[in-house]
């Protein structure tokens, strides 16, 4: 604009211009000869100074309480339920639901406690939520629905967290899509020991060890996911329909149908996904039951592989209270199966690279001092004893005792129920 002013003055259109015209060119002029100013701007109010505010903190969620057993029962499954976001039935239909038998969060054992928590939890589905038709779990079913329930019950100390002595259950429920290998509802309680019975099932109180499995760790992952929408363990929705076979093989031998609960184990073995350890264990019960001594200790060989196949393997020895004494249980019939098991693990191990170290564990009952000598005494035992089997084990094996350091049952109560935790654990190290 100054620029346009400024040239019309060089050809003395000012002169021709009235006198009000050339006064206000003269000004205009002026004004552009002058160097930029910025346009004066009113000065904003002055700034108060003010106490931050203070954003108040969230409260912590409240830990859940500890409920008497039937209540946190209804309590988680009334949550799991009451989140289960599914579309109406055709029809009006209701939705099959069948119901994987609930396991331990930590051992995958079923037990007295596990069968009651699903057994109360299919019991209130059947009576306040109409709009579901609770099914057995097998192969038949397991086709029909893709809705399947899961459930854990771990033991914690007072810290909630599963080791040391166990002073509360936790319960967790979840519903699995099976289509779409998402949760699609959750519930977590936690209750009383009180009432509440541990004992195994007769499959999971005679299997004689613990070890790395990859459908059963799927089942307990999947499980304590705890947020609709979360993925299930692919390893779960893999292995869903052997899984259902071996439901039925372990009930089966529950019952003492052992030539029938064979049968079923056989089949699992032939599905994709079958090799894997409630097979071959329930292979080794079921022959060793039917006095089939070498059918059996070829299966208690592949669990011995799966096993140090995953560097771990816990074996259930059981010892004389107070003693490295090993001691059969009656039930089981003669022979003992130690030998059997015993030379098994020894010829595993030779044929591996790296060095052996032998574990022994004591349950938490005694002073610590005790269960350190005794869990030692126990594993030196075991490593004579493979030693004796396999001599050229002698420069790399090693016995060390973790006392009751390390328990995965935890009840204290000495009995089947906690036997793993009077385990010996073979686990391969780097020499």
């Amino acid at each position: 604009m100054c620029r346009v002013f400024s040239a019309r003055a060089r050809f003395g259109l000012a002169a021709k211009a009235d006198r009000a015209l050339g006064v206000l060119l003269v000004a205009l002029i002026a004004a552009c000869a002058k160097p930029d100013v910025a346009p004066t701007v009113a000065a904003p109010p002055p700034v108060v100074a003010q106490a931050p505010v203070e954003i108040p903190k969230a409260e912590p969620a409240a830990p859940r309480p500890v409920l008497p057993f039937d209540e946190a029962v209804l309590d988680a499954a009334n949550q799991l339920l009451g989140s289960a976001k599914l579309p109406p039935a055709a029809g009006g239909e209701r939705w099959p639901l069948t119901v994987d038998p609930f396991v331990d969060g930590l051992t995958g054992v079923q037990s007295n406690a596990t069968q009651a928590l699903a057994a109360r939890t299919m019991r209130l589905i059947r009576e306040d939520h109409s709009q579901f038709e609770a099914l057995p779990f097998n192969g038949t079913t397991v086709g029909r629905s893709p809705w399947v329930l899961i459930g854990t019950l771990t033991g914690v100390n007072a810290e909630r967290k599963a080791e040391g002595r166990r002073e509360t259950y936790r319960i967790c429920l979840a519903l699995v899509d099976s289509r779409t290998g998402k949760l699609v509802g959750t519930g977590l309680a936690f209750a009383k020991l009180d009432g509440v019975d541990p004992m195994p099932l007769p499959f999971y109180r005679d299997a004689p060890v613990l070890a790395e499995d990859a459908a059963t760790q799927g089942y307990v992952e999947s499980c304590q996911g705890m947020n609709p929408g979360d993925p299930v363990h692919p390893a779960y929705i893999d292995r869903i329909l052997v899984a259902a076979t071996l439901a039925e093989a372990a009930d089966a031998y529950g019952a003492g149908q052992h030539a029938a609960a064979l049968k079923l184990f056989e089949a699992a073995e032939r599905m994709p996904g079958g090799g894997q350890l409630r097979t071959y264990t329930g292979l080794y019960l079921t022959q060793w039951r039917l006095g089939r001594r070498d059918a059996a200790g070829q299966a208690f060989a592949r669990i011995v592989d799966q096993g140090l196949d995953g560097k771990r393997l816990g074996v259930k020895f059981l010892f004389r209270p107070g003693t490295a004494t090993l001691w059969s249980d009656p039930s089981a019939g003669p022979p003992s199966p130690y030998s059997t098991w015993v030379a098994a693990m020894a010829s595993s191990a030779a044929k591996r690279n790296g060095c052996l170290l032998v574990v022994g564990h004591a349950s938490p009952t005694g002073s610590e001092a005790v269960n350190n000598r005794l869990s030692l005494m126990r594993a030196k035992a075991i490593e004579s004893q493979l030693v004796q089997k396999s001599p050229a084990l002698a420069k790399r094996i090693t016995a060390i005792g973790a006392g009751s350091r390390e328990t995965v049952v935890g009840n204290g109560r000495d009995d089947a129920s906690d036997a793993l935790d009077r385990r010996v654990e073979l686990k391969i190290v780097d020499c």
